[in-house]
């Protein structure tokens, strides 16, 4: 081979393995990264770490909503109407936030249906729900909306 020829074929060489390196390092902190979304149901029936960081979602359950003065801390149940998520949340909850709304938490699982959540987001209006939750109730045959 000629000397021009060769150099081409390294640099190709170096920059395709700059360009997989690359490729690599993102897809490694993306996959760190992702924060799942599960019904109450989905986490009951698949098998998660402890310490690992989710979001939930589905509806308040009646009469869960409990808070602890001396703690500062809130504890209510999100359910699916088949299975049921116990959260904890330390904070201000949103104003939209009350029982049989739906709600989407985010935080940690702590194993046996427990969450300690990091953030508690409530819907926006009458309407709204996420797609993952009316999905689930769906399936249950308990969704009621259009």
């Amino acid at each position: 081979m000629r000397e021009p020829v060769k150099q081409r074929i390294i640099k190709l060489l170096i920059g395709a393995s700059i360009i997989f390196v690359a490729v690599l390092i993102i897809i490694f902190n993306l996959r760190d990264n992702l924060i799942y979304f599960y019904s109450p149901t989905d986490l009951v029936e698949i098998n998660l770490n402890n310490n690992q960081e989710i979001r939930v979602g589905g509806l308040v359950a009646d009469n869960s909503l409990k808070y602890e003065e001396n703690s500062s801390i809130y504890r209510f149940v999100i359910t699916d109407e088949k299975n049921i998520i116990n959260v904890e949340y330390r904070g201000i909850l949103p104003n939209l936030f009350a029982e049989n709304k739906g709600v989407v938490v985010e935080g940690i699982y702590s194993g046996a249906n427990n969450i300690i959540a990091n953030k508690v987001l409530a819907k926006h209006d009458e309407n709204y729900m996420p797609p993952e939750v009316i999905d689930a109730l769906q399936k249950e045959g308990k969704w009621q909306g259009e």
